[in-house]
């Protein structure tokens, strides 16, 4: 066969393979893993960087007027993704004072017949969520929904029987709208409960092919410990957690990485088969460092962005901020927070990190999106440990390398297209981006970042092929 022949043949081929190719069940608005399987796509194959909230509380504690408000917040701030728990207790009672289960049964859920619940009288929690769930998808935000918080299984309060009929009727209930993700779990390791969670998970597959499905793990953990192969699980998760270096409690665990959260990316990132992996409850702005001791410290916007950067350039697929007064829809009238917020949810919307992450998201759809890699390589001679080390990414024609404390670090050239590049100083705190000139890209080049080194004065110095 001569070159003419096979070169049609090819594209015989290819519009055929084009035209039997099954379109996304909800078109556009779909969510599925990239040909590479390292990121999202929506369903006409634009990049979806994940930029969630943690809005755990959201269903239980707010009214429909007070979800309006939060989520046209985080939709102009560039949220995109709202994590959520379905029932944080058994039963979860909404705002409203109605129950979503009969005589404490998750396989019962009281579900009042008849209800519209587009009717602003139709306050029945399964109908509060409905609407809900509505309101966020005329605003372009998909809900990541947690069935069942974790402690309830840990507990006994769910059986592996009864988790089969709830998962049946959520994934009945909610298969039809295009901007749901199944967060398996809920702040547990998989080994507690592991055939609830397994049935759970391929109950919703069942019954649910269409919507994307991962599992929340227990802090300092990564699903992937336990359902990395599961059929079910679309991609992996981890929780890096709240804790300090020097407070960390997970010695024993297999991943033992302390505020280090680019190494459970990077773990994830070499596993097989490949999946996307993300950081799906870092630290949370505004909470005690360890959680519990209201005395302590608390986690600043700089600290957020660390997780963030640091996460997304070691090969995640994008990223979940939370804030303590947030997660928790906290107002002053609560009898018993968690973890002593200062500021009521209203405010909190606006703290520092909060306004800050969509310069992370605009960042990484600023450039080609599916040929990004980290690359350590990057980094010419000694990294730093812990705030000092510098992670780095990068695609066909450009570098990204983040520093969290500005110190001077050395670049090894040559790892993007193109004889020259142009280099830049990219602010998080502001997104600001500032040019600094151009340079032969070959050998190993010093960058010093602008101001004094110090934890929180964070750059990501760009190159740029010329």
């Amino acid at each position: 066969m001569n070159l003419t022949s096979k070169i049609f043949l090819l594209v015989v081929v290819s519009i055929l393979a084009l035209g039997c190719r099954k379109k996304p069940h909800f078109g556009d608005k779909s969510l599925l893993i990239s040909a590479n399987g390292r990121y999202l796509t929506t369903g006409d194959g634009k990049p979806f960087f994940w930029l969630g909230d943690t809005g755990w509380l959201l269903f239980s504690k707010l009214t429909r007027e007070e979800a309006n408000t939060y989520l046209e917040d985080r939709k102009q701030k560039g949220f995109n993704v709202i994590q959520v728990m379905v029932l944080h207790e058994v039963p979860s009672v909404n705002v409203y004072g109605d129950s979503s289960v009969i005589n404490k049964d998750v396989s019962k859920p009281a579900v009042t017949e008849g209800n519209n619940y587009k009717d602003e009288k139709a306050y029945d929690f399964w109908d509060h969520v409905d609407y809900i769930i509505d309101l966020a998808e005329k605003k372009g935000i998909y809900m990541a929904l947690v069935p069942v918080w974790g402690t309830n299984v840990k507990e006994k309060k769910v059986t592996k029987a009864q988790a089969k009929i709830y998962a049946t009727f959520l994934a009945k209930r909610y298969r039809d709208r295009n901007n749901i993700i199944w967060l398996n779990g809920g702040d547990i390791k998989g080994s507690d409960g592991l055939e609830v969670w397994n049935e759970i998970g391929e109950t919703l597959r069942a019954n649910d092919p269409d919507h994307l499905i991962t599992f929340h793990p227990r802090g300092r953990t990564a699903s992937s410990q336990w359902f990395h192969n599961a059929k079910w699980n679309d991609f992996d998760m981890v929780q890096s957690g709240h804790r300090r270096y020097d407070q960390d409690t997970s010695a024993k665990e297999k991943l033992h990485y302390g505020e280090d959260n680019w190494k459970y990316i990077e773990s994830d990132y070499k596993l097989k088969p490949t999946k996307p992996t993300i950081d799906g409850e870092p630290s949370y702005e505004g909470i005690p460092q360890g959680l519990h001791d209201t005395t302590q410290p608390r986690w600043m916007d700089s600290d957020v962005r660390r997780y963030g950067y640091w996460s997304v350039f070691a090969g995640a697929f994008g990223y979940t901020y939370g804030h303590n007064s947030v997660m928790q829809m906290y107002k002053k009238t609560d009898l018993k927070p968690a973890y002593g917020p200062k500021d009521q949810w209203i405010t909190a919307l606006n703290a520092p990190g909060a306004v800050q992450m969509k310069y992370l998201k605009d960042l990484m759809l600023s450039r080609s999106y599916f040929d990004r890699v980290p690359d350590q390589t990057l980094v010419a001679g000694k990294n730093g440990e812990k705030y000092e080390h510098v992670l780095a990414t990068r695609g066909e024609e450009f570098a990204m390398l983040y520093t969290y404390t500005g110190r001077n670090f050395s670049v090894q050239m040559g790892k993007i297209d193109g004889d020259d590049v142009k280099a830049s100083w990219f602010n998080p705190r502001t997104g600001k981006t500032t040019f600094i000139g151009k340079f032969e890209n070959k050998g190993i080049k010093e960058f010093n970042p602008p101001g004094e080194p110090a934890n929180g004065n964070d750059w990501v110095l760009i190159l740029d092929k010329i």
